[in-house]
């Protein structure tokens, strides 16, 4: 019992923090309809894979850490790619992982890089139905915010993008604009995303039964759970089947020919990542 009510105070604090951060972006825009919003989830909705992944690909290509911490993220990306559902375990170990490689780095040195590795790696993965769907909110006059585990910084430059009003991600603890390495709360998963939502609602008006939600993974329950019009995007099995027995909309954008040419060569490209870093951690040994 006790576990659990750390468990449920720690989303609590993430959720918190996380939309205080989101606040001061969406302070900066005057939205024609204030009470009704669409929150996106980022891994498998709003893009192809694991965001903290790819950011970590680049990231290793400046240096910032070594070839085996790559294989590592190399071979939770071919897990999450061939199960196609988020593997807890593995998302906090990479969420760890990562506040590890950007620890002792500066926030502007790190948000800086990202820009780059966004316009290398990313920008070309995100999937375009989902990316209509958003702009059908703001074409209505609602703000949309991301919603995601990967780090608040990180989310908030793909929501620029994007065109979107703002993100609700994991917040890194920094001082003195340096990262410490260690979270406020919890990573933004599960419940805390749902925590998250209901903070920012609260600080924006927002009326959650008029407003949407988006996710791939059952593991978003809580999140969609939270707003009165849940759409399960890409949605893995589990998922599947609830959106079924409850009638909520299901949007697939991996079906067909697009299905064909972006699923099955995405498992393979994962596994070549991994067999390239072997390659190289076996040359670089080498030449030591």
């Amino acid at each position: 019992m006790a576990a659990r009510s750390r468990s449920r105070s720690t989303a609590i604090e993430a959720g918190l923090a996380s939309a205080a951060v989101a606040e001061v972006e969406a302070a900066l825009e005057v939205p024609l309809d204030p009470k009704v919003a669409g929150f996106f989830d980022v891994d498998n909705t709003m893009m192809q894979g694991a965001s903290i992944y790819h950011f970590a690909r680049g990231l290793a290509a400046r240096d910032f850490f070594t070839w085996r911490d790559l294989a590592a993220f190399a071979w939770k990306q071919v897990a999450f790619r061939l199960r196609g559902v988020e593997d807890l375990a593995h998302m906090e170990e990479a969420k760890e992982a990562a506040l590890g490689f950007v620890a002792g780095h500066s926030v502007n040195e790190v948000v800086g890089l990202g820009e780059e590795i966004y316009d290398e790696s990313m920008a070309d993965r995100i999937w375009s139905g989902t990316r209509a769907l958003a702009q059908l909110h703001l074409d209505a006059g609602q703000r949309v915010w991301l919603v995601t585990a990967a780090p608040a910084e990180l989310a908030s430059l793909v929501a620029r993008r994007l065109g979107l009003t703002g993100a609700l991600g994991t917040v890194s603890e920094i001082k003195d604009g340096i990262y410490t390495g260690k979270l406020v709360g919890e990573p933004l998963h599960g419940p805390a995303k749902a925590e998250a939502i209901l903070a920012l609602a609260d600080k924006e008006g927002l009326d959650l039964s008029l407003c949407s939600a988006y996710s791939d993974s059952a593991n978003d329950l809580p999140m969609l759970s939270t707003v009165g019009h849940p759409v399960a995007v890409n949605p893995d099995a589990t998922l599947k089947r609830i959106a079924k027995e409850n009638g909520w909309e299901i949007r697939d954008f991996r079906t067909g020919r697009k299905a064909a040419r972006v699923g099955v060569p995405a498992a393979g490209a994962a596994g070549a990542v991994v067999g390239g870093v072997v390659v190289g951690m076996s040359m670089r040994r080498r030449r030591l």
